[in-house]
């Protein structure tokens, strides 16, 4: 906790005194982000420092696994979408999913949170995920394996944000646009899924993610 406070006077001498003016319009005028960053509760995913965002640029839900709910299931991550793409008016909305991720592991070995109830029933999400990998994947071993299954992950919670009619709507209508991405900590480097060639690639030199 003493670290934390310690930042809270650096942030106040430092960033925030230079920015003094940028806090006083984001008080006075609210907050228009143009995207909407969904992303995993893991402490080293930090999408500001990732896309290199002020603040008020990134309207963010976190959660494990960067799970986007059924849309039958309301919630806290199912209302912050609705807000961002009905109230914020976002223009995207981007899925982020990460290197080493703790939840993916958790699908592939369920054993990993067999004492983990709340993990379980949360994961229950991405069912669909367990059975792509059962199904596409089971050649694949260790680190590739994980690797597999976070971007089919993304790639299942992008067709999980299409099924809510306001994202729908916005996507029919060209003003919403998704992206679902993939951060690869050790490396800092980001993927995105590319449509047309049907796989990830590097946004800072186009070539696939080495998973495979």
């Amino acid at each position: 906790m003493h670290k934390l406070v310690k930042g809270i006077h650096a942030f106040q001498k430092g960033y925030f005194a230079s920015h003094r003016q940028l806090f006083e319009q984001l008080a006075t005028a609210g907050q228009k982000p143009e995207t909407l960053f969904i992303t995993c509760s893991d402490s080293r995913v930090i999408p500001d420092l990732i896309t290199n965002s002020a603040p008020g640029e990134l309207f963010m839900v976190r959660n494990v696994g960067n799970v986007v709910p059924h849309v039958t299931l309301p919630g806290g991550t199912a209302a912050a979408i609705e807000f961002a793409v009905c109230v914020l008016g976002v223009e995207n909305i981007i899925v982020c999913g990460h290197t080493q991720c703790g939840a993916m592991q958790a699908i592939l070995d369920p054993e990993r949170m067999a004492n983990l109830k709340f993990v379980q029933k949360w994961l229950e999400q991405t069912s669909g995920v367990k059975r792509v990998m059962e199904e596409k994947y089971a050649h694949l071993e260790g680190e590739a394996r994980v690797n597999a299954a976070v971007e089919e992950n993304v790639l299942a919670q992008l067709e999980h944000l299409r099924e809510y009619p306001f994202v729908a709507e916005r996507l029919d209508n060209g003003t919403l646009h998704l992206n679902g991405w993939v951060f690869h900590i050790q490396r800092g480097e980001v993927f995105d899924f590319d449509p047309e060639l049907g796989q990830f690639v590097n946004l800072s030199s186009p070539s696939p993610i080495e998973n495979r």
